[in-house]
């Protein structure tokens, strides 16, 4: 994005539920008061707030506790308090009666409210008399994307879904009318596909409001937008649990079809290549740099710069406080909660480039004296990306209420211990540091403030990833791989593949094995690790006993693998998530998932 756009609009941050008694299901009935709801339809702010209650179903990922689980359910953080429903999923404590978590009823509300604004908005007199009709195909193109938005949520948590398409359920419906099935994964991924396209082909290239270079507007619908969730979309779909998946031959609709297609298709991930090329193409968007050329202070802006070259898709908000405390450190007037796993730790690269199985320069024995306070080995030599990331034992902080940086302890007689609180503590002697914003001083003892910034749901470092992923599997030792997984590893400071000391994976399985690794490093933390475990179908394997040091111990006897929590796999129940009892009582024809 450019410096000149300016802010969205107030307007358009106006959050009206018009329907919040009537959109708590998606088979609930079309509200009573027509007259109202046609004399919004006539009027342009009233038409905008109704748009603004459709963007408000864009939820916080980052909110990993009662909302979005992707996180903390995966193998990359452990969320220490049990009073959270996290710890139920992380147990197993889930099933069509109880389905926590569940998101089901939510999205397909904002996917009414789209359709039912995109069935409404023609016509609008007010509009069209002040800016025409090229105002009211700019937002129908915004509503369209945001319901193929929805149904793509929709799909990467539960699978197959309902798709309701463009008929609205009127109000004398009768219960045999709104009984729908479940459509097959590849049917739902070509409608939505297709809803994307159609909505990339109005929306304009920068987020604007009529097209008026001066009214030029943060968190409206681009083409980007659109054109990055179809790439990821396309990613999902051509990946092993939904492309040729013979695990799931039973799992099939009433009647008979199976809902994922059983032949492998090569041609899938032509399409994923493409469409994220597509988004590259565009040449809109650039990896985010730090002007010091600071690999930490570049991998750090990517998030706390706001609206910055690499952010496509940002939810919009105006800070994000309870990511920021539960990751900041009691010292620093945090919550000491979202523990960074050891596996995750494991997982990031040395500074020469290579995996800690492969580096020379790799230890877990002994210390480095580093600005006069003791680094344990491990800790040592390690990528930018990991100290942009993680704040571990004896690593210096500064933020919240702590005004100048110190060394954080985790030891068990420090203050960031369960002795010093038994609630609050991370389990695995590790904290998250990746997009925390340390001006931000809400927890105990704070003065309140906070660091404003978006929440980035799509950037272009993903989509370079996704681009050399799928390309690897459909064109093997195309240069187009390693160039964009070299331009990742460049910006973060990691030396690149292709040199004497580093040279190129060998096979396309070597090279499959590397672009795994460099999502996981660089897209840690960002509520995607969850849906890749699970597409790639290795959940199994990396699921299971959370490691961390020991929490219970001083001194070397910390530094010990340990244990600390378990994160449940159940094949093949937990690859999606339940549809509610409720839902499944109130809908006879949807097919329940398989486990369930």
């Amino acid at each position: 994005m450019k410096n000149t756009i300016i802010k969205y609009s107030a307007v358009m941050l106006t959050v009206v539920l018009l329907f919040s008694s009537g959109c708590k299901k998606y088979l609930d009935q079309v509200p009573n008061d027509r007259v109202t709801i046609e004399q919004v339809f006539q009027k342009k702010g009233p038409s905008e707030q109704y748009l603004a209650n459709i963007y408000s179903y864009v939820d916080d990922q980052s909110e990993q506790w009662t909302q979005n689980p992707w996180m903390g359910n995966a193998d990359e953080i452990d969320v220490t308090w049990s009073k959270y429903i996290i710890y139920d999923l992380n147990i197993g404590n889930i099933g069509a009666s109880n389905a926590i978590f569940d998101r089901w009823g939510y999205y397909y509300s904002g996917i009414r409210a789209a359709t039912y604004f995109l069935n409404h908005i023609d016509g609008n007199a007010e509009i069209l008399a002040l800016n025409g009709q090229q105002l009211i195909d700019q937002y129908k193109a915004e509503a369209r994307f945001l319901r193929a938005y929805y149904y793509f949520l929709l799909m990467r948590q539960y699978g197959p879904v309902v798709l309701v398409g463009e008929k609205e359920i009127p109000a004398d419906a009768s219960a045999a009318d709104m009984q729908l099935p479940r459509s097959t994964y590849d049917d739902c991924v070509n409608y939505v596909s297709s809803e994307l396209d159609k909505a990339a082909s109005v929306l304009p290239l920068v987020p604007s409001n009529n097209g008026q270079a001066s009214d030029v507007q943060y968190g409206r619908a681009t083409v980007g937008m659109a054109l990055a969730v179809k790439a990821r979309l396309l990613l999902y779909a051509a990946s092993p649990l939904y492309n040729g998946n013979t695990d799931y031959a039973s799992f099939k609709t009433a009647d008979g079809k199976p809902f994922i297609n059983q032949s492998y298709d090569v041609q899938k991930w032509k399409k994923a290549a493409d469409a994220a090329k597509a988004v590259i193409d565009l040449g809109l968007y650039q990896l985010y740099k730090d002007p010091s050329g600071n690999p930490v202070k570049s991998y750090q802006g990517v998030f706390l710069q706001q609206w910055n070259s690499e952010q496509i898709f940002n939810r919009k908000a105006n800070s994000l406080p309870n990511w920021d405390t539960h990751c900041m450190p009691r010292q620093a007037g945090g919550w000491d909660g979202i523990g960074v796993t050891q596996e995750q730790v494991d997982a990031y690269f040395m500074s020469d480039g290579k995996t800690i199985q492969e580096s020379s320069l790799y230890s877990e024995t002994g210390y480095t004296t580093v600005n006069g306070v003791q680094i344990y080995n491990m800790y040592v030599n390690r990528e930018p990306r990991f100290y942009a990331s993680v704040t571990y034992n004896n690593s210096v902080f500064q933020g919240g209420n702590m005004q100048s940086a110190s060394p954080i302890s985790f030891f068990v007689s420090g203050p960031n211990s369960k002795n010093g609180h038994p609630t609050d503590f991370t389990k695995t002697g590790y904290l998250v540091r990746k997009n925390v914003g340390t001006q931000t001083n809400s927890g105990s003892g704070g003065n309140g403030a906070q660091q404003a910034r978006p929440l980035a749901l799509f950037r272009l470092g993903e989509v370079y990833l996704n681009y050399a992923e799928a390309l690897n599997e459909v064109s093997p030792g195309s240069p187009d791989i390693v160039k964009y997984l070299n331009l990742i590893r460049e910006r973060a400071g990691v030396p690149q593949y292709g040199t004497a000391s580093l040279p190129l994976p060998p096979s396309q399985a070597d090279m499959r094995a590397r672009i795994w690794q460099e999502r996981r490093v660089e897209l840690a933390f960002e509520a995607l690790r969850w849906f890749d475990i699970r597409r790639w179908k290795i959940a199994s394997q990396v699921m299971g006993d959370m490691h961390g040091m020991n929490m219970n111990k001083d001194g070397d006897d910390f530094y010990k693998r340990t244990v600390v929590s378990k994160h449940l796999f159940r094949a093949p129940a937990s690859y999606w998530f339940p549809i509610s009892q409720y839902d499944m009582d109130r809908s006879k024809l949807i097919v329940q998932n398989p486990g369930w």
